[in-house]
């Protein structure tokens, strides 16, 4: 019987075989490589990989495809980790990590943000999301898709939208357009806000109002707009992540010599 998809779980299987194969020619794998795949679904994108790889790890939460995933390959070659992927530690994972996916869509940015913490250790990330989200990670300061989700991934990210999706090549068909996007863990020395907490609290707050002026929506923080070299009458979608990180090292540094 064949399986039907999940609402709950956010499910489009692919089906047409010409993404997968597309998507595991760009990873250009060697076979040693340590890949984890979240989602592996009916296997269009795992049984791609398994063809390439000595050993594959997948992340499951859905208990059937995790028991026929079993059932159909070897443990020596496949270890299924039935999980919610938000539940998932991956410092268990031998490094350096590769991570690739068809991530439900319903979660997809909580997904990116639990990865965060595990940048040190990944190589590189593909993901299949939602065209529209991968547009929001890629925009650029000045772009009306352009805002937290950006701002939060560039800072750990260097990112490229590289093939786009149609809705046919899934069953069910989603009623949005979906890319494949890939994600390059910047170095560690990159410039780097002093406290995450602060960094991620400012952005988060910069788009809260984002069409009012800097100035308005960050009053609170008291900040020395002309020391920084920031235009205060600017937006939050103005600024780029340099700019944040600014902010968030100011006011930082603010605390600690009120303390």
């Amino acid at each position: 019987m064949a399986h039907q998809a999940r609402k709950r779980f956010g499910q489009h299987f692919l089906t047409d075989q010409s993404v997968p194969d597309e998507i595991v020619r760009k990873l250009s794998l060697n076979a040693s490589d340590c890949v984890v795949e979240i989602g592996p679904g009916l296997s269009a994108l795992t049984n791609v990989l398994l063809s390439k790889l000595n050993h594959l790890y997948v992340i499951e939460i859905d208990r059937d495809l995790a028991a026929k995933l079993r059932k159909t390959h070897d443990e020596s070659k496949l270890t299924v980790i039935e999980s919610d992927v938000l539940d998932v530690d991956f410092s268990i994972f031998p490094t350096p990590l590769r991570i690739v996916g068809n991530l439900p869509y319903n979660i997809s940015s909580p997904i990116l943000f639990h990865l965060l913490k595990y940048a040190d250790s990944v190589v590189d990330q593909h993901f299949m999301l939602q065209k529209e989200v991968v547009d929001r990670m890629v925009a650029k300061p000045g772009s009306s898709e352009y805002g937290r989700l950006s701002v939060m991934l560039q800072e750990r990210y260097k990112m490229h939208s590289i093939l786009d999706v149609p809705p046919e090549a899934f069953t069910p068909p989603p009623k949005v357009d979906s890319a494949v996007v890939k994600m390059l863990p910047l170095a560690s020395d990159r410039p780097k806000p002093k406290s995450y907490d602060v960094f991620s609290k400012v952005v988060q707050q910069a788009f809260s109002q984002r069409r009012k002026m800097l100035r308005g929506v960050l009053k609170s923080y008291d900040i020395d707009w002309e020391f920084l070299n920031i235009n205060e009458a600017l937006r939050a979608e103005d600024l780029g992540v340099d700019d944040y990180i600014k902010l968030s090292d100011f006011i930082l540094e603010k605390r600690l010599n009120k303390s």
